[in-house]
């Protein structure tokens, strides 16, 4: 297998684009990814783009050739166009899949993008969409949303170590001070404790700023394998480690809801691949749809040890000059969560670290970053490591 490396990347804005169509959001990603990684369409061997519910939010099927067709990579090119759904982790596994494709040598330069037009229905259809992550028959015809089975795992999480409505807060805090400074961010407020507190009850004990939001956008990547990507770029970003994992669907048949057992295992196969511990990773993109979601992951990934992910995020060690930053672009909390464009903004967001080109959110002398992305309650995780270096 060859090493992979990143050679050009874009995200688009986040935020309520209801002026924008998915074609026109993905195509600025893409285009924008191509331009920056110094290749044309005729180099693209593959294109691979995460899409959740495109059914759903905008009603079109067949996202893949579409995206292709509007990228001007089907007339005359007629570069392969794959679809990936994972429900909310569809970009991660399509960069998982564009990264295997460059890695095996079936393919040299490859497109990863993701993206989600969410705001072009209402949000009792939005959420309905967002429920089919979920067990439909077993979850979602019960009555259970996805606040209200997060709500679930922090209420045990409180019970069994002492976490507080605060802690959760702090996450929230955190994120939005993160996007305050990320030019792309769906929220560029800053918020404190209270007003986490005092916002609208969602699902105890998750408030509303608890909660991402619903989101359009896109984000893009191009991959290339790693002897050659500095024909094509100054900063090449290396891929140190893929993984993937499963767990079961529904809450109520995992072993203990709240340990991802997916994100653990998927975790423990990106340290092993890459051959490095929590210790080495400078900096983390979690999957942080509900603040309860952060707390878990810090735990699960191995940054915090079980039951005081509250602890280490109330003490600032997740913060930015902290001991493990967590979340520097704003996180799913504040620069939002286009489901199908997330794990994809999420490397994004690590290469523009890695690079050193974050601006007032960037954590110095970064060298290894890593990025976590979830489907639904954690049926699905997706682990990448990434590093400067070769």
């Amino acid at each position: 297998m060859r090493d992979v490396a990143i050679i050009g990347v874009k995200n688009t804005k986040f935020g309520e684009l209801w002026e924008r169509s998915l074609r026109d959001i993905v195509v600025e990603a893409g285009i924008g990814a191509i331009q920056d990684a110094g290749v044309s369409g005729k180099d693209i061997d593959a294109l691979y783009i995460g899409n959740m519910s495109g059914g759903r939010f905008v009603e079109q099927e067949h996202i893949g050739a579409l995206i292709a067709d509007y990228s001007g990579l089907s007339r005359n090119l007629h570069v392969p166009a794959t679809r990936v759904e994972a429900a909310c982790a569809s970009g991660g596994l399509a960069l998982r899949q564009a990264i295997m494709a460059v890695a095996s040598g079936y393919s040299e330069i490859v497109v990863a993008a993701g993206a989600e037009k969410m705001t072009d229905v209402g949000s009792e259809e939005a959420s309905s969409a967002l429920a089919a992550a979920a067990d439909r028959e077993w979850e979602g015809m019960a009555g259970a949303t996805f606040p209200g089975l997060y709500a679930m795992i922090a209420k045990l999480h409180m019970h069994m170590y002492g976490t507080t409505g605060e802690q959760l807060a702090e996450v929230a805090v955190k994120n939005h001070k993160n996007g305050s400074f990320n030019p792309i961010a769906q929220y560029k407020n800053t918020i404190t404790v209270d007003n986490v507190l005092n916002s609208i009850m969602v699902a105890d004990p998750l408030h509303i700023f608890d909660c991402s939001p619903i989101t359009d956008g896109a984000s893009a990547l191009v991959l290339a394998p790693a002897e050659i990507a500095h024909k094509y770029t100054d900063t090449p970003i290396y891929i140190k480690a893929t993984a993937q994992a499963s767990d079961t669907i529904a809450l109520h048949d995992r072993r203990d809801i709240t340990t991802l057992d997916a994100t653990v295992m998927a975790a423990k196969r990106a340290y092993s691949m890459a051959k490095l511990t929590p210790e080495d990773i400078d900096l983390v993109e979690v999957h942080d749809c509900f603040t309860i979601a952060e707390i878990c992951a810090i735990e699960d990934l191995g940054f915090a040890e079980k039951g005081k992910g509250g602890i280490v995020t109330e003490n600032g060690e997740t913060a930015i000059g902290g001991r493990i930053p967590v979340n520097t672009s704003g996180g799913l909390k504040a620069c939002g969560h286009p489901v199908g464009a997330t794990g994809i903004k999420q490397a994004v967001e690590i290469v523009t670290q890695l690079r050193g080109e974050a601006g007032k959110r960037q954590v110095e002398g970064a060298e290894y970053g890593m990025t976590h992305n979830v489907g639904g309650s954690g049926a699905t995780a997706v682990v990448h490591i990434f590093s400067r270096g070769m």
